[in-house]
């Protein structure tokens, strides 16, 4: 395999998934309307449990080198978790195992040698997108008068 299906987004394109999946969690057959695979880079989820646990509440944190990864390709689940390397995040992503599972017979070392190249192309596009976002708030910062 060439290319991964993931798709780097923005904070506020992984807002918008988080708040389609609580308007759908009533129904019961949701169909979320953003399906795919996503990866929020430098951020992580939080949880906040209130009211005696009956509701909990998501969070998105800003921490730098954290990942969560977004797994929607059914249509009707979200699933998010939190990663500390993008590898560990297109492993789960692409397989639905997380590095410390020992249930299958392929290693996440095997599979991270074997997808060396299409590791390394989306670290380049995730640094170009970086540095455009970095050139993108340089250009509107007002100056201090």
């Amino acid at each position: 395999m060439d290319q991964f299906r993931v798709k780097l987004i923005t904070v506020f394109q992984a807002w918008g998934l988080l708040k389609d999946q609580k308007a759908q969690r009533d129904e019961r057959f949701p169909e979320l309307e953003s399906t795919g695979q996503y990866i929020l880079p430098d951020y992580r989820l939080t949880r906040k449990r209130e009211a005696f646990k009956i509701r909990r509440h998501t969070f998105l944190k800003h921490q730098y080198k954290s990942y969560v990864a977004f797994d929607s390709e059914n249509g009707q689940t979200l699933w998010m978790h939190n990663f500390a390397s993008l590898t560990e995040a297109l492993f789960w992503l692409e397989t639905g195992l997380k590095p410390t599972d020992s249930d299958s017979t392929y290693s996440y070392q095997d599979w991270k040698t074997d997808h060396a190249d299409a590791i390394e192309k989306v670290k380049e596009e995730l640094k170009q997108l970086k540095v455009a976002h970095a050139k993108k708030t340089k250009a509107t910062a007002k100056p201090v008068k």
